[in-house]
């Protein structure tokens, strides 16, 4: 083997390594594009299945807020009229329903929000997929370096 021939071979070495290096950093490029589209893609999905779970959700509670609120009118206005037998007096009896009454509304009103506050939408398969994405392109960054 000649001197030309080592030459050409480490030469044309040179150009693979350099042309590999070039294809690698391409897919490289391409995986990564793919990669956030398909997270996006997933945050998406994830995002709409939670809020069209908050909307059924808030949609059965309205209509059966409405049927309460009837049942619920009825029932104190037969307790005025069932205190006021004892009573005599009509205003109080309805001071003392209504008195109750919002006292109930307001506990349930704060047992409402404190639910409310521990409701989660955050995109939790999501976030875990984009923290293992991150690792993933770390121990990558690391290995390539070594490489190079």
């Amino acid at each position: 083997m000649n001197a030309d021939d080592r030459n050409t071979r480490e030469s044309t070495r040179a150009q693979e390594s350099s042309s590999s290096f070039g294809a690698l950093i391409s897919s490289l490029t391409n995986e990564v594009t793919a990669l956030v589209r398909n997270e996006v893609a997933l945050a998406k999905a994830e995002m709409s299945q939670k809020v069209s779970q908050v909307g059924t959700g808030i949609g059965s509670i309205a209509s059966a807020g409405a049927v309460l609120m009837c049942g619920l009118l009825v029932l104190l206005a037969s307790a005025v009229l069932g205190l006021d037998v004892y009573l005599e007096t009509p205003w109080l009896s309805a001071l003392i329903v209504g008195a109750i009454v919002v006292v109930i509304g307001f506990v349930m009103l704060k047992s409402g929000q404190k639910k409310l506050k521990s409701t989660n939408l955050m995109p939790q398969r999501t976030m875990a997929e984009v923290r293992e994405d991150k690792d993933m392109a770390q121990h990558h960054k690391g290995q390539a370096k070594e490489q190079l």
